[in-house]
């Protein structure tokens, strides 16, 4: 007998639409989208997935494929070891219920194949959320969130199935709701409410007179609200542009820089060797510490060294670039490291182990090495240049 937990029906212009609200490392959820699915005969099915992630959970050798150099040619090392900190959480409760994560949608898009139903692929893409999450809580909600993810790995606790269970109820899921946004006001717009107003919008224009939509139980008491209501999904789609000062700001502390370091070296040329002694020193440990942290190789720590006082003066480069394509030079990923990443991601001494994600930190964290020696050996020139007035 199909149980009504956890559904909600909406009558929409005669459209019946079934909502499934889950959590996605639960294995009754599987379980409930299976037997809603089969019971209902839906004409179409709508799962909180972009096609993306729509290619991930399908498929199993998406790590294998990735092209280490590729990711940080482009510029999306933080992006994706970000991604993998995110996920760790997820992954380590799906595997103390020894379940995939993500189950509940996997079984969703199955059962729409086996009773022959239109597959909806409902949510946003994931990196138009993260951009328009990053744009949106500046720089001090960045660190914030980025100290939080990474306090998640070294979270060890466990939950029972009946706790999970009871996150799914609506008086649970409105006070941690009402927690996230505390914690990170800004936060909740681009991630929670814009998504629900997409998936809305989506679960409106399944085809098919009954539609059932298999979603995370935080996303339901929004759709309620939000799918009476005619959404802009191109607007919603939209990556903010950045903003100008940040660019700005950025090409004017080299040039002040240098420009200090010039006047200093015409007014007394020692203390002029002295500031660009200083800003090496500072720019290249800092750096070098970064590199150090991740376990580098050591023509990897001596490469962010050597990198740091010049691309800390170009915007347009970074060190952790250059000390991370030379880490995966040296000490390349091979099948195993990539076979094993989903598995090493659980654990904080497996982020250091694999190749690949160790790669990923001596990118990021090179750069927060050379962003810290570009404030401190900054601050150092400018005192020089005060004392040589």
């Amino acid at each position: 007998m199909m149980t009504e937990q956890n559904i909600t029906r909406i009558n929409l212009d005669g459209k019946e639409v079934i909502l499934i609200g889950t959590a996605h490392v639960s294995k009754q959820s599987a379980e409930q989208v299976k037997e809603v699915i089969e019971a209902e005969q839906p004409d179409s099915v709508a799962v909180e997935l972009d096609e993306q992630r729509y290619q991930s959970v399908r498929d199993d050798n998406k790590w294998k494929n990735m092209n280490i150099f590729k990711v940080i040619k482009e510029k999306k090392a933080t992006l994706l070891l970000m991604n993998m900190m995110i996920s760790s959480f997820q992954n380590r409760v799906a595997k103390q219920f020894g379940i995939k994560p993500g189950q509940e949608m996997i079984q969703g898009v199955e059962s729409a194949e086996e009773i022959g139903a239109e597959l909806v692929l409902a949510d946003r893409n994931i990196q138009t959320t993260f951009s328009r999450i990053w744009r949106s809580i500046g720089i001090s909600g960045r660190a914030k969130l980025m100290l939080s993810v990474i306090f998640s790995i070294f979270n060890r606790e466990t939950i029972s199935e009946e706790e999970l269970e009871r996150m799914k109820s609506q008086d649970m899921l409105n006070t941690v709701m009402h927690e996230f946004t505390e914690a990170f006001p800004r936060l909740k717009k681009p991630l929670i409410d814009e998504r629900d107003q997409y998936l809305a919008q989506k679960i409106r224009e399944a085809p098919g007179n009954k539609v059932v939509a298999v979603l995370g139980a935080a996303h339901i008491p929004g759709i309620e609200k939000e799918i009476y209501r005619e959404q802009d999904l191109k607007k919603l789609s939209t990556v903010p542009k950045k903003a100008k000062w940040p660019k700005v700001i950025a090409w004017m502390i080299p040039v002040i820089i240098l420009s200090l370091i010039a006047y200093t070296f015409y007014m007394n040329p020692s203390a002029g060797y002295q500031q660009t002694l200083s800003w090496i020193i500072w720019n290249g440990s800092m750096s070098a510490i970064g590199a150090a942290v991740a376990l580098g190789h050591p023509f990897a720590i001596i490469t962010a060294f050597l990198v740091a006082p010049i691309s800390s003066l170009n915007p347009l480069l970074a060190a952790g670039w250059f000390a991370g394509i030379v880490q995966a030079s040296v000490k390349k990923p091979n099948v195993a490291d990539f076979e094993n990443l989903s598995e090493d991601v659980l654990t904080v001494k497996g982020f250091w182990r694999n190749k690949v994600t160790r790669i990923l930190l001596i990118v990021v964290l090179t750069n927060v090495g050379s962003t810290l020696g570009t404030f401190i050996g900054g601050a150092d020139v400018i005192r020089l240049f005060i004392e040589n007035l």
